[in-house]
């Protein structure tokens, strides 16, 4: 080697920024991309921490997944379960899935199907949380809850809908006019 080559040295007078994934983000959001999917796929997030990152920020109140803190209210039937549900231990869990239970038979008496249907959606949301942090007894509590519930018959039994189905078929054939001879 030569000595000219050894004592170059290079500058240079521009030097590369590396942005954090939340700074990129937060400046691909700043700078038009407002599509969560399209900022995932741009800055290698998952969409579920774009949207964390954005509704963080104050930039964005309509993202709801998995992961959305219950902070964010996704309806009106969120407050019933705000600060409410939990997987901390099997106990916690328990309490949670009594909450749940509370909250069903609520919105059952009221007739609200839309909140029944929220805290069945809740359930599997905090058994899925449970589930893939590793709390699989945790998981179970909310899994045997769910179960429950989706296990129940919608009709008496399955004859009376096969009668139903039945009498359907025969109002709508067509009837035979019998003219008098």
């Amino acid at each position: 080697m030569n000595t000219e080559t050894i004592n170059n040295v290079f500058e240079f007078d521009k030097k590369e920024e590396v942005l954090s994934k939340k700074e990129m983000i937060l400046s691909l959001f700043a700078n038009g991309t407002t599509e969560v999917e399209t900022i995932a796929a741009i800055s290698g997030a998952k969409p579920s921490y774009v949207g964390s990152v954005l509704q963080q920020a104050g930039l964005i109140d309509n993202y709801f997944d998995l992961y959305t803190s219950t902070n964010y209210p996704m309806n009106i039937y969120s407050k019933h379960f705000r600060g409410k549900l939990g997987f901390k231990d099997v106990a916690t869990a328990r309490r949670s899935v009594r909450n749940l239970e509370e909250s069903y038979r609520y919105f059952d008496k009221l007739q609200d199907r839309a909140g029944q249907h929220h805290t069945l959606e809740m359930g599997l949301t905090m058994l899925d949380r449970a589930r893939w942090t590793g709390k699989l007894e945790e998981a179970e509590v909310y899994r045997l809850w769910i179960v429950n519930k989706l296990s129940r018959p919608l009709v008496d039994n399955v004859k009376s809908l096969e009668e139903k189905r039945q009498e359907k078929a025969r109002e709508t054939e067509p009837t035979e006019l019998k003219v008098a001879a």
